[in-house]
């Protein structure tokens, strides 16, 4: 049920039903990698600040196939997967050898950049890292206006994911304001992401039985906490992508990370 006032947050709070199980998740475009990747590991430079010649958005591939968008062009790099709808916001500390290492909201490494050039990804099935190489440009990654009806339509989207992975209904509630709506809306997409992953682990179905819903509020700081069966999703929509918690975040709420 949405109400809507002039220059006033408007109160949502959405339960899905279970026919909203039907509802397609968010499609992810088809990007081809480059045909030789050894020879164009090592064509991008360092993306160190100040000294970056490569394009501020541009598509990467690495060895084992993984195809992902990095985009620099905003206050915090941005990283999208093409075979995955979350977006993650980076944080790039520097490294031995001036070295760039880009951390997830864990502080877990993501991407390594070297002077050289080189590219190195690490993720859960590659945790000592793999090589990536440039593969052209990728789209930038930004946050679409959102009016309440279509703020309705992805928190439908992001339950019936939730309650396919879960085998149970999760419903979603969310405070959202006309500034907030976009990030309230990827920040749900984002929670259902984590259940569907969490149901893939051992034992990741008791984790989200912990839970009976999802609730997204606004706070001073993006986190993710499980109190009393409900999984709260904070936001901080001044901080754009950067202001909700990652998939991997909350997870770890929900004590699966």
């Amino acid at each position: 049920m949405i109400s809507e006032r002039p220059a006033q947050a408007c109160k949502l709070a959405f339960v899905a039903a279970l026919a909203a199980a039907g509802l397609a998740g968010l499609a992810s475009p088809a990007w081809a990698g480059p045909e030789n990747l050894r020879e164009n590991l090592f064509g991008d430079r360092p993306m160190a600040p100040g000294r970056n010649t490569s394009p501020p958005v541009a598509r990467y591939v690495s060895q084992e196939g993984d195809v992902f968008v990095l985009d620099r062009s905003q206050n915090r790099p941005l990283l999208k997967f093409q075979d995955s709808p979350e977006v993650w916001a980076l944080k790039p500390q520097p490294a031995p050898r001036g070295d760039i290492i880009y951390k997830n909201d864990l502080g877990e490494p993501v991407l390594r950049a070297t002077r050289l050039g080189g590219l190195t990804l690490f993720t859960d099935e590659r945790p000592g890292g793999t090589a990536a190489a440039l593969a052209g440009g990728g789209p930038a990654l930004r946050l679409p206006a959102l009016g309440p009806q279509a703020l309705l339509e992805r928190l439908a989207q992001a339950s019936a994911r939730a309650t396919r992975a879960a085998r149970r209904l999760i419903p979603f509630e969310a405070d959202a304001s006309p500034a907030s709506s976009a990030l309230v809306a990827d920040a749900a997409l984002v929670a259902s992401e984590a259940v569907i992953r969490l149901s893939k682990k051992p034992g990741g179905l008791n984790l989200i039985n912990r839970f009976s819903k999802v609730t997204l509020v606004e706070g001073r700081k993006p986190g993710a906490t499980l109190h009393q069966g409900v999984m709260r999703i904070t936001i901080t929509p001044d901080d754009g992508l950067a202001g909700r918690p990652s998939s991997d975040r909350i997870m770890a709420a929900a004590g699966g990370h």
